[in-house]
């Protein structure tokens, strides 16, 4: 009898030590097609077309680093934020008030005061 792997974390059939897994995928037959035609063109069976083509995949697919793991650049903020309110002040009625413009800049660039307890970049309110 052939040893079986006691390190399983899911509920999948044991694999035998030193053997690859064999896994059962459902494919439609247009994706089944389009599989075997790209073997054909390598020369190779179905099996390692779609173990290469999963290979591929996943290097591909590299996990990309979350927008909170950088620390941004105070300057650019600053930058971007000239920006914004330099297009935003374009866009506005040239004859409106001063203080009028100053305040629907504001309100575009900082966000309506109903939505700032959903802003992560604000501290939160003391209750």
């Amino acid at each position: 009898m052939t040893p079986v792997s006691d390190t399983r974390k899911d509920l999948s059939p044991a694999v035998r030590v030193g053997h690859d897994a064999v896994s059962a995928v459902r494919l439609s037959q247009e994706l089944t097609a389009d599989i075997d035609a790209w073997a054909e063109a390598h020369q190779i069976t179905r099996a390692d077309a779609i173990r290469q083509l999963l290979e591929i995949g996943l290097r591909a697919a590299a996990p990309a680093t979350a927008p909170h793991e950088t620390i941004p650049d105070p300057h650019a903020i600053d930058a971007i934020e000239r920006i914004a309110v330099a297009q935003v002040d374009r866009m506005l009625d040239p004859d409106l008030p001063a203080d009028e413009r100053e305040r629907r800049i504001r309100r575009l660039i900082e966000g309506p005061p109903e939505f700032s307890r959903e802003r992560i970049d604000l501290p939160k309110p003391i209750k």
